[in-house]
């Protein structure tokens, strides 16, 4: 016998592969998704970071603020494109250096989990 044309079985096979394949291509793409929106937020948190610390690198460390007063200072939280990030610095004394200050700014955030970014410096007048 000689047809030309499928049978619907040769059809169905197809359509299955067709399907998983594209199944296969849907979960790479929310993985893509998820991966875009993690380092989205972990350059969010860079950008907020090094801002801060650039700003206290500016000012005199003699300056008459409590800026360079030893602790924790607590920015709070801020908003960036539907992500809360909160942004503190903590000011120690140079454990060699008497006269500097070791600054270190971590900025945190939540999405599925908790995740956080520091950056430190040592200022000295």
């Amino acid at each position: 016998m000689n047809s030309k044309g499928f049978s619907l079985l040769e059809i169905l096979i197809g359509l299955v592969i067709l399907a998983v394949g594209i199944l296969a291509i849907a979960g790479m793409q929310m993985t893509s998704i998820r991966g875009n929106f993690f380092s989205d937020n972990v350059m969010q948190a860079s950008i907020l970071g090094q801002d801060r610390l650039e700003e206290l690198k500016a000012i005199p460390l003699n300056q008459d603020t409590n800026t360079f007063s030893l602790g924790v200072h607590d920015d709070g939280i801020i908003p960036v494109r539907g992500t809360n990030f909160t942004r503190n610095y903590t000011v120690e004394a140079h454990p060699v250096l008497t006269d500097s200050r070791v600054i270190r700014v971590t900025i945190t955030w939540r999405d599925t989990s908790e995740h956080s970014v520091s950056f430190s410096t040592v200022k000295s007048p």
